[in-house]
C-alpha cells in the first residue's frame, strides 16, 4: 500500500547554511576538551544608564558589547596566562596581545544572520574604538578577511577541515591568526530574558554572555530592583 502524504506530514526543507559547518567541526573537537564551567553574575545598571544617556544626548547608540569586549580584555590584562595555549613541544605560549573572536548580526541579502569577527588587541583599546571597529565590519562584513576565509574554508569536505582545526590547536600562533585567543558569544543575540548560556568550547577561555534581567539587589543595606 502506498504511503499517503497528510496534513500531518507536511514539512518546508530549507538548505543547511555552509557556515554553521565551522560549528559542528567546532563543537565535535571542543567535545574532547576537559572543560570547567563558571557562572557568575554582574551588575550592569551603570555602563547600561551611560549608553542611554549618551544617545539621548548625542542620538548615538553605543554598542554594550563593545563595552564588555574592553572588560575582557582588561581583565585578561591582568592576568594573560587566562588566554595561554600549550604548544606541540609542551610549551606554554602566553600572547601580549588578546584577540576576541567574537559574533556579530549582520544583513545579508536582506536577512539577518550571523558572521564571526577577530578584534585584534582588545586590552590595548577603548570602548569607543571597539565600537567604531564592529560597526565598520557590520557594514562591510562581506570583504572582511575572515568572511572571505569561511566561504573557501566551508567548501572543503569535512575531514579536511577537521584534519586543518586538529592542527592548528597544536600551534597557538595559528589559533591567534585564524581562531583569536579568546571567544566571546552571547545568547542574547538569540533571544531576549534572563538566561545561561554553557558552551563547548575550543579555546582556553570561552566567555558566554547570559541574557539580561532585572533582579532584586542588596545596595547600602537595602534591596533594589536593578
Amino acid at each position: 500500500m502506498a504511503d499517503s502524504i497528510t496534513d500531518h506530514d507536511a514539512y518546508t526543507a530549507q538548505p543547511y547554511p555552509r557556515t554553521r559547518l565551522l560549528m559542528v567541526d567546532g563543537g565535535r573537537l571542543g567535545l574532547k576538551k576537559h572543560t570547567v564551567h563558571g557562572l557568575v553574575e554582574f551588575d550592569i545598571t551603570r555602563p547600561r544608564t551611560v549608553i542611554r544617556d549618551h544617545k539621548a544626548r548625542t542620538g548615538e547608540t553605543l554598542s554594550f558589547t563593545a563595552f564588555l569586549l574592553a572588560c575582557v580584555g582588561q581583565a585578561i590584562e591582568m592576568n594573560k596566562h587566562m588566554h595561554a595555549y600549550r604548544d606541540w613541544r609542551n610549551r606554554v605560549v602566553i600572547f601580549d596581545e588578546v584577540d576576541v573572536n567574537t559574533l556579530f548580526e549582520v544583513d545579508v541579502e536582506g536577512k539577518k544572520t550571523i558572521r564571526p569577527h577577530i578584534l585584534r588587541g582588545v586590552n590595548k583599546k577603548t570602548p569607543r574604538e571597539l565600537h567604531e571597529e564592529i560597526r565598520a565590519f557590520q557594514q562591510e562584513h562581506a570583504s572582511s578577511r575572515e568572511s572571505q576565509f569561511i566561504a573557501w574554508f566551508v567548501r572543503l569536505p569535512g575531514f579536511v577541515r577537521r584534519l586543518f582545526l586538529k592542527l592548528l590547536f597544536k600551534k597557538p600562533r595559528w589559533i591567534k591568526q585564524y581562531y583569536g585567543t579568546v571567544l566571546v558569544s552571547a545568547i542574547g543575540m538569540f533571544g531576549d530574558g534572563g538566561g545561561w548560556g554553557l558552551p563547548v568550547p575550543n579555546h582556553t577561555l570561552q566567555v558566554t554572555l547570559g541574557g539580561i534581567a532585572r533582579k532584586p539587589v542588596v545596595i547600602d543595606e537595602r534591596v533594589q530592583v536593578r
